[in-house]
């Protein structure tokens, strides 16, 4: 940490803040702070304040931080950090009022993001800069409302590139996922925020990008990590940069040639309908729910819609999907994380169960299929409980079946 910067940093918002009137609040405040304060700083007073957010940002890579939040009321003036799993506040980066916060997080902004954070309240963005050794550092960010005071988390976009190798994915899995061997079709990564879906999908497209000549489009809120062509060429679209939506972007990229499209997140019906209309087109789809089981996806999907177009999208569905990952980062033994996983490949019973509405009988399918590549969660988690990896008491509580996973580690 740059003390010297840190001191400027703090001078300069000590003036700053003295220069809001005390009559201001709530959005007016806000919105002052943005057009007469930072929009009419001297270029290197908005360097100095860019720099130490820069610099805090690099003390969180070096302590392998996750995440970094400040600003708000919540943060009680810290400057908070998740490692492994787990967020305190970081005494070592000094405290600050949430009025020298909602500086700090304006002058990250740009015209159009404080116009648009002025009238949602609420702004998905990416965050990149340089650092030493001409590494660029990415983040995915997002700015938003705390009783009146802005407050502003960061995740870490990693610099590289986890190998697809390292997750273990039985060989069908990989035809699967692969452009070479299978050209169409929904693949669902699955999982609650931070459980690594990110990091799944870029191995994927990583994977092909390797082994296939191909056009991939990478539709996401915001861009995470930006991949360099290879032997496909990769497009990345920014939601409300690129493309209008998650629904115009993929409906867009029928017309741009595409092989793969990655869609960011089913987050809405009309995104849901879209991705399955482009994977029932004859096109290869990868997208994210936040869900915690194959089961619970399926559900989902067909939940979201009216009731009377479920029956309908209960046999497209069927007919498009592929196989579901879902995910989540259990706590090590060794003080890290460690990825478990449930995995369901679409067979014809499967396929047959959705369409009748026999969900329930899933389970039972996956914990049966491990020739083709399926698992539960509940033995994913005992295999890792098995080769010493995770307590056998997280592995009943990250367990989606409890009374499951008891009986399961009972025969252990």
């Amino acid at each position: 940490m740059d003390l010297e910067l840190r001191q400027r940093a703090k001078a300069l918002l000590q003036n700053l803040v003295s220069r809001i009137p005390l009559t201001l609040s709530g959005m007016e405040k806000q919105q002052f702070c943005a057009n007469e304060l930072i929009n009419k700083l001297e270029r290197p007073d908005r360097v100095t304040l860019k720099s130490f957010v820069d610099d805090c940002l690099v003390e969180m890579r070096e302590l392998e931080a996750s995440d970094i939040d400040f600003g708000g009321w919540g943060s009680n003036g810290h400057i908070w950090l998740r490692i492994q799993g787990v967020k305190k506040p970081a005494e070592k980066f000094g405290s600050f009022t949430v009025d020298e916060t909602d500086l700090l997080i304006q002058n990250l902004l740009m015209v159009s993001q404080q116009e648009h954070l002025q009238e949602n309240m609420n702004l998905d963005f990416s965050y990149i800069f340089k650092g030493d050794r001409d590494i660029y550092y990415r983040h995915r960010a997002n700015t938003y409302l705390d009783l009146d005071a802005l407050s502003l988390n960061m995740r870490a976009i990693s610099t590289d590139i986890r190998p697809y190798e390292s997750f273990g994915f039985h060989a069908n899995l990989t035809k699967i996922n692969s452009l070479e061997h299978s050209k169409e079709g929904l693949i669902l990564i699955t999982g609650i925020t931070g459980s690594g879906k990110s990091s799944t999908l870029d191995a994927i497209i990583d994977l092909n990008n390797n082994t296939v000549n191909a056009h991939i489009i990478v539709i996401a809120s915001p861009v995470e990590f930006v991949h360099n062509s290879n032997k496909c060429i990769i497009r990345h679209r920014e939601v409300g940069r690129d493309t209008k939506s998650f629904k115009h972007g993929t409906i867009e990229a029928l017309r741009q040639d595409p092989d793969i499209i990655i869609i960011g997140e089913m987050r809405d019906p009309e995104t849901i309908m879209a991705g399955l209309e482009v994977a029932d087109s004859g096109h290869k789809v990868l997208t994210t729910l936040h869900t915690s089981s194959a089961i619970e996806s399926i559900d989902r999907i067909i939940g979201e819609m009216p009731v009377a177009e479920q029956e309908r999208m209960r046999m497209r569905l069927a007919d498009v999907l592929r196989l579901v990952v879902s995910q989540k980062l259990i706590p090590s033994r060794d003080g890290k994380r460690i990825l478990a996983k449930e995995i369901m490949v679409m067979t014809p019973s499967i396929r047959a169960a959705i369409k009748n509405n026999n969900t329930g009988e899933i389970y039972q399918m996956i914990n049966e299929g491990m020739s083709v590549g399926m698992i539960t969660m509940e033995q994913d988690l005992k295999r890792l409980t098995n080769s010493k990896r995770i307590t056998a008491e997280s592995a009943v509580n990250f367990a989606n079946n409890k009374s499951m996973m008891k009986r399961l580690l009972q025969s252990y």
